[in-house]
């Protein structure tokens, strides 16, 4: 049998200043009073102290030292009862504290069927009662079940003593956490306490000698424990199966007949797929049945010096096919299906050479094409919880093997057109790397090594630009190559995936956004198609949105500094925005970050002529009454407007106010700015379109009086202005004084 070493024992001996010797605290042996694994605390002489954590079994082979792992403990839980002797009832009110976990109570009379039910908290009827109190009858035996979510539950039989009214349970694990050493003596209970005074779950120590007679007269022990797989009942809701991982079913009859525990599941609750992992006897075979299963890896597992290793690989293949095999409860789905596995013999050993994989045991995750992608000095079972979809171990294979491919097009003499596209789209649709991953950086051995391929930027640049110049004449879109544009230009595409790094737009990137905005309406036409494609995942968003959001990004990474230099140019988002606007597609998003780019570019940084020019223009086509009811008009724009857009996210209310606000900003800068004048016709239009949007605004109701004044309407101006006073209750107090300053300028003829 193969043994495995665990580090059992851990003394820690350093200089111990928290203690100061007192006449309380004497040198000594101390043990925990705590449920769990026993832990010793040594006060040695020179003020040095240890403690012991673990104990155990060992065994010396050769010069190593093997320390035998410690079964799991079963009995969790701390029971304590009560009895009141006038009261005569023959009912025990069980009450669990705290009661968050999965807990299950069940009661035996003699030699029937234990009966369980489950334990829960009512939120509903009270959501701060955390602790739950269920009342049973008296019973010969008791039985607690904390289920865990590795799919092994706790299970503790008690005999209850006669006559008590009540049995208070504690979930009460194995005390193995990070300690806080400090502590304090409690003279009243000879007890030596480390931990704060106020702190929860403490370690509590009593001196060797008197920790034989340590507990309290109303505490229970259990009569049995168990750890048990899968425990179950009938009746009994299955654990989700994405909450668990499953483990080989074991014998649930107990050793000496006395309880039972049922079956792991009925044979209506198994999958209903005979899920198995495809292995091979050889290599060749093994990476050629992975070669025809494009999404999936390969396992190549050694482990020569090792006399077991068969029948290890062989156990490691049947307990994670179970746990594969959940996820396949009503169909086989291949997205769950990752790994192929094989076992390296003597014959592979010219391989393993070739392909420098070192120590033993050893794991090499290959592709479908038979490239060496991960490696890592490790046992499988060790690495069981990172071989499944979910881990992002998954996600890091699918990137070194999309590297790898495109490695190999981009060396090639003359790659396809559309082989290339492909592979672009391919690396720009993978998940946005982290600035930085210890996950998969840390050199210790034991952990996955992914080694990616490394490429030449000047290399990946021109490449790219072949592909946009040589699809500018294209009399429709190529969906891949449009998708890839998007996420580029965002950029969450292929640069950032190469080389982790953000720029602003160059020219090859402008030259896509043309190729993008040529083909807008067929793209509008196919791309929800495209997003649907099957076995395929796609998000190509309305390119109104898209577009306008990738020239916002670069902007501010142009102006923070901290991208690669393109040619961004004002010129260029300029021309960008006005051949969306010309094409009819300049939506709510485009003119909302048109309207920010030319507010932040203007010499004053604030509104002047040129965004007012372009302000009316979006006025006229989106926002005028004269077309229809102003508010009909305006529900319309919101229509259009993508879900995944700005100004959705704020629902209608705020589409609403943005847009009346906007309405007002431009006709205050006329009001501010002498230098823009000549919109004093549009910012009154404007203005009194804002406070059709929002009646009784103050601060719309003075831009407004301001304007009729500037036009030399004095009557109209100085009754709008008093309306502006009126609604100003509920503003700030200084904003309202400078509207009553306002209104008396312009009644004394001093505005």
């Amino acid at each position: 049998m193969k043994n495995v070493m665990w580090s059992l024992c851990a003394f820690v001996c350093v200089a111990f200043t928290s203690y100061s010797q007192t006449k309380s605290i004497e040198k000594g042996t101390y043990l925990s009073t705590n449920k769990g694994q026993k832990i010793k605390l040594n006060l040695l002489d020179n003020d040095k102290y240890e403690l012991v954590f673990y104990s155990g079994d060992y065994e010396v082979k050769g010069d190593s030292l093997l320390f035998k792992k410690p079964d799991k403990l079963a009995d969790v839980f701390d029971l304590e009862y009560s009895k009141e002797k006038n009261i005569k009832s023959k009912k025990v009110k069980v009450k669990f504290l705290d009661a968050y976990n999965s807990f299950y109570l069940g009661t035996q009379s003699g030699a029937q069927d234990v009966v369980y039910q489950k334990i829960k908290i009512d939120y509903d009827s009270n959501p701060s009662q955390t602790d739950v109190e269920v009342e049973i009858d008296q019973p010969d035996f008791m039985y607690l079940v904390y289920e865990g979510y590795d799919g092994k539950s706790s299970v503790c039989k008690y005999a209850l003593p006669k006559e008590i009214n009540q049995v208070v349970v504690k979930y009460s694990p194995d005390v193995m956490g990070d300690l806080n050493i400090s502590g304090y003596f409690d003279p009243k209970t000879n007890e030596l306490i480390l931990g704060d005074k106020l702190g929860k779950n403490p370690l509590v120590f009593q001196s060797e000698k008197n920790a034989i007679v340590a507990g309290s007269n109303s505490k229970i022990t259990p009569v049995e424990s168990l750890i048990i797989p899968y425990f179950t009942y009938p009746g009994k809701e299955p654990l989700l199966t994405e909450d668990i991982v499953i483990g080989e079913p074991v014998d649930t009859t107990a050793a000496d007949g006395d309880w039972k525990v049922d079956p792991p599941m009925a044979d209506s609750e198994l999958p209903k797929v005979d899920f198995k992992f495809k292995v091979e006897n050889n290599l060749k075979d093994a990476i050629a049945t992975t070669q025809k299963a494009p999404n999936k890896f390969l396992i190549v597992y050694k482990d020569s010096k090792n006399p077991s290793a068969k029948a290890d690989f062989d156990a490691f293949i049947k307990d994670q096919q179970i746990t594969v095999g959940y996820y396949f409860y009503d169909a086989y789905k291949p997205e769950f299906d990752r790994f192929n596995f094989y076992l390296t013999s003597k014959s592979d050993d010219k391989w393993l050479k070739n392909n420098k994989i070192e120590g033993d045991p050893a794991i090499v995750v290959l592709d479908n094409d038979g490239t060496v992608l991960a490696t890592a000095q490790s046992g499988l079972i060790d690495k069981s919880y990172q071989l499944n979809y979910y881990d992002p171990l998954c996600k890091n294979l699918e990137k070194a093997q999309a590297f790898y491919t495109f490695k190999k097009l981009i060396s090639s003499k003359k790659p396809n057109d559309d082989n290339l596209i492909l592979a672009f789209n391919k690396i720009a649709g993978l998940d946005v790397p982290y600035d930085y991953d210890p996950y998969y950086t840390d050199q210790n051995p034991k952990e996955f090594k992914i080694d990616y391929p490394k490429f030449d930027k000047k290399q990946i640049d021109q490449t790219w630009n072949s592909l946009i110049v040589s699809h500018q004449k294209d009399a429709k879109p190529n969906m891949y190559l449009v998708e890839t544009i998007l996420r580029e230009i965002k950029n969450v595409g292929f640069t950032k995936q190469f080389f982790n790094e953000e720029k602003t737009l160059n020219d090859t990137d402008f030259l896509a956004i043309d190729y993008v905005i040529k083909h807008a309406d067929a793209i509008e036409t196919e791309r929800a198609t495209f997003n649907a494609t099957e076995n395929e995942v796609h998000l190509i968003g309305n390119i109104s949105s898209e577009i306008p959001n990738a020239l916002s990004q670069s902007n501010y990474l142009s102006i923070d500094g901290g991208a690669a230099k393109g040619n961004f140019s004002e010129e260029k988002v300029i021309s960008v925005y006005k051949k969306l606007i010309s094409s009819g597609k300049g939506n709510y998003d485009s003119y909302k970050y048109y309207f920010d780019y030319l507010k932040s570019t203007s010499p004053s940084g604030d509104i002047d002529a040129r965004y007012l020019k372009e302000f009316d223009s979006f006025f006229n086509t989106y926002l005028s009454p004269e077309k229809s009811n102003a508010l009909e008009q305006l529900d319309k724009m919101y229509d259009s407007v993508e879900e995944s857009s700005e100004g959705y996210y704020g629902g209608w209310k705020a589409f609403k106010e943005y847009c009346s606000n906007a309405c007002n900003d431009a006709a205050w800068s006329v009001v501010k700015n002498s230098e823009n004048v000549d919109f004093l016709k549009n910012a009154i239009t404007w203005s009194e379109y804002s406070l059709i949007i929002s009646k009784n605004n103050a601060y719309y109701l003075d831009t407004l009086a301001q304007l009729y004044y500037k036009e030399g309407q004095k009557e109209k101006a100085i009754a709008t202005q008093k309306q502006a006073v009126k609604y100003s209750t509920k503003i700030e107090e200084e904003t309202a004084a400078e509207l009553k300053e306002v209104l008396n300028k312009m009644q004394n003829g001093t505005y």
